[in-house]
């Protein structure tokens, strides 16, 4: 059966606008009159216009929209003409297939959403705004529209001069939204906000690598900082203090994520953005490179009752994407999943999830510690920096925990050996680890430009690859789908050591970590470069991203 629709007088009620007492008043009148009652309780001064659109929204079900902490991209705005929008008190927010949503201060206006069908050729779903909030919007993104540069042209320099609150500003903020915008366009991970002697450079993080965007002029410096910090809850007058803050926005359809962080220098804050779109994290074990094998080993290995599993690798290397990727298989109804991480990157359902706080002595250490005694089934700790944590993650696997963590090391080998030179006994190393899987980030070739070619004698032999028949190599040419790179995306590769009896042999000898590396590569170990030269034959990555990113094994 459909659910029975409710009243506007129940709504309003419930809202708070008017009191029961008002409605009877206007209920009697709407049965003399036949007036509608929303017009009746306007024209007694009980509730404005604005109450009277959100009541009738909530009443056929269409939700409110909070503009204010939404992002929009330039090419949506595109969609409605200025004078549309600025008519009807509407703006056009995001756009997925088909479907156009549309923030309207009167989104049950049957006509104006026949209009908009109309003009875009969308289906229109919309949505309630405050009207305030949409006319900050039309300040923002109608007017200049385009690069970088449009903007800071129509830019009155003499004005932002004067004003104080630069971060307030329309075309600031417009400004700061489009260098977001770009950089979620280019699926950049990292935005850099660099000031230098005379100008303010601008450089994404894309697939690893930093790619310079258009500069800024040096005068709209302190105004482009001043927009983040206000953004991201900063002290917007301290400047000569590094400083950490968080932007939760929309963008496009996404919720994105902000990590923000300020530094002095010599020619004036930097700020770098660290950007967390949690769809991102949707990738499965299946999907983030292991090959048949290593899939198959790792998936025994997170599916033991105890033990610690450690991933390594630098910073970057997409550690936290093959923890939750595990985590997340393994996140059922009858498992409790406690994770403490610095910070908590993405939130799941189900799990536990504690963010360290070391001003109030909330460190890896205590939070694990405290785990203890809260009946976990799977602990996570975000990272095993000393003695202490690596002590308590060892007592855990060894009552019963199934534990995973990052270590920093090069190589899975050396995971092992680490652990004994922090102070942790060989025999305690090798009886609580079940294994360590190591890995890196190559590009991908881009798929639209690729094409074959012959790499030189030089290089085939740095990769011990000799002119051998049916070898075939492969590189991007360059297209506008990769802004001409020739790369486009990334993926894992990887080295995964299980601790067999021979290596816990090793371990409890104190052997080194190229003697555990021979004994794992004996038992068939497929080292980082192994690993890095069978995506360059399958024809998905390129010889020099296997020399960028690995070692000579």
């Amino acid at each position: 059966m459909a659910k029975e629709r409710k009243r506007l007088g129940e709504i309003l009620v419930e809202a708070g606008y008017i009191n029961e007492e008002q409605l009877e008043k206007a209920l009697k009148e709407q049965a003399l009159t036949g007036e509608k009652l929303g017009e009746i309780l306007i024209k007694k001064g009980f509730i404005s216009r604005e109450e009277l659109d959100y009541a009738l929204a909530t009443q056929i079900g269409v939700s409110r929209f909070d503009l204010a902490s939404y992002i929009i991209d330039p090419e949506v705005i595109s969609f409605v003409p200025e004078h549309i929008a600025r008519q009807y008190k509407l703006i056009p927010v995001f756009k997925v297939e088909n479907i156009l949503t549309v923030a309207m201060v009167e989104p049950t206006n049957v006509f104006v959403l026949d209009e908009l069908q109309r003009i875009t050729g969308c289906m229109i779903e919309p949505v309630l705004a405050d009207e305030m909030d949409i006319h900050k919007a039309h300040e923002q993104y109608y007017g200049t529209s385009g690069s970088l540069q449009e903007i800071v042209s129509a830019l009155d320099k003499d004005k932002l001069k004067e004003v104080e609150d630069l971060g307030e500003e329309a075309p600031i903020i417009k400004l700061v939204n489009l260098i977001i915008v770009k950089a979620i366009e280019h699926n950049a991970s990292d935005i850099h906000i660099e000031p230098e002697e005379k100008f303010l450079g601008i450089r994404y993080r894309i697939d690893g690598i930093l790619y310079r965007q258009e500069s800024l002029p040096k005068y709209l410096q302190a105004a482009v900082i001043s927009r983040l910090k206000i953004m991201s809850g900063l002290d917007v007058a301290e400047k000569r203090l590094p400083q950490d803050g968080r932007i939760i926005m929309r963008v496009g359809n996404k919720n994105i994520d902000f990590r923000v962080s300020t530094c002095p220098t010599v020619h004036g804050e930097n700020a770098v953005l660290r950007i967390l779109d949690k769809s991102s994290m949707t990738v499965g074990l299946e999907n983030i490179g292991f090959s048949p094998q290593q899939y198959k080993d790792f998936i025994d290995l997170i599916n033991q009752p105890y033990g610690i599993i450690l991933v390594t690798g630098p910073t970057g290397s997409g550690k936290t994407t093959t923890l939750y990727s595990a985590l997340k298989k393994l996140n059922k109804e009858d498992v409790n999943i406690m994770t403490v991480e610095d910070p908590v990157e993405y939130q799941f359902p189900q799990m536990r999830q504690v963010p360290i706080n070391p001003k109030i002595g909330l460190t890896f250490a205590t939070a694990l510690r405290s785990f203890l005694r809260q009946d976990p089934d799977i602990i996570m700790v975000g990272e095993i920096r000393d003695v202490e944590t690596a002590e308590i993650a060892v007592q855990a696997a060894l009552t019963g925990h199934l534990v995973f963590s990052t270590l920093h090391t090069n190589d899975a080998p050396t995971a092992f050996t680490r652990l004994v030179e922090m102070g942790i006994e060989p025999f305690l190393v090798s009886s609580s680890l079940l294994g360590v899987l190591a890995q890196r980030l190559v590009r991908k070739i881009c798929t639209h430009c690729r094409e074959e070619y012959v790499p030189s004698k030089e290089v085939l032999e740095s990769l011990a690859l000799g002119p051998k028949e049916g070898l075939k190599f492969f590189r991007g040419r360059g297209c506008r789908l990769c802004a001409n790179n020739g790369y486009k995306g990334r993926l894992g590769i990887f080295e995964l050591l299980k601790n067999s009896p021979s290596i816990q042999k090793l371990v409890l000898r104190k052997a080194s970590a190229d003697e555990i590396r021979e004994q794992g590569v004996k038992e068939g170990l497929k080292t980082l470069r192994d690993s890095a030269i069978s995506k360059l034959l399958e024809g998905l990555t390129t010889v020099e991203e296997v020399l960028r990113v690995t070692e000579k094994g």
